[in-house]
């Protein structure tokens, strides 16, 4: 599968992806949280699988919405930790704040059987496909 590297950053998303909305979404929070959190998407012949690293956070504080009915959205806050006047910080790398990643959703989709699960710090969203209509064939005799 190729990907076309973001403008923005090496995080994975593609530039013309049309399925993603988070390149030039003015109205997806941004913040450091946005671009820690990582998301995998992948297509399965029964549906698509995402999967989002939310180390720390309980299922209460992560949500996963579906807007208008096509686009998919997860997101939370990861809270900063209570500091004490009395601690002395050498480093802080891990973010804090809000996260919103929105995609939007193929046509084939059974929108009242998307399925989500919390386990070890990484959401799984699940979303079954609408099997393949087959296409009948039908046999013409051919007279003469």
């Amino acid at each position: 599968m190729a990907m076309i590297p973001s403008l923005f950053g090496n995080n994975n998303t593609t530039i013309f992806d049309p399925f993603s909305f988070n390149m030039f979404d003015p109205s997806t929070e941004t913040s450091a949280a946005i671009s820690n959190t990582r998301i995998d998407w992948k297509e399965t012949p029964e549906a698509h699988i995402f999967k989002a690293d939310v180390p720390g956070l309980k299922k209460e504080e992560v949500k996963v919405e579906v807007e208008e009915g096509k686009v998919l959205r997860i997101s939370g806050e990861r809270s900063v930790e209570k500091e004490d006047k009395n601690d002395t910080w050498h480093r802080t790398e891990r973010s804090s704040g809000k996260f919103t990643r929105r995609f939007r959703l193929p046509e084939n989709v059974k929108m009242d059987q998307i399925k989500a699960t919390m386990e070890n710090g990484v959401l799984c969203v699940v979303v079954p496909k609408e099997g393949e209509k087959k296409r009948e064939v039908k046999n013409i005799e051919i007279c003469g």
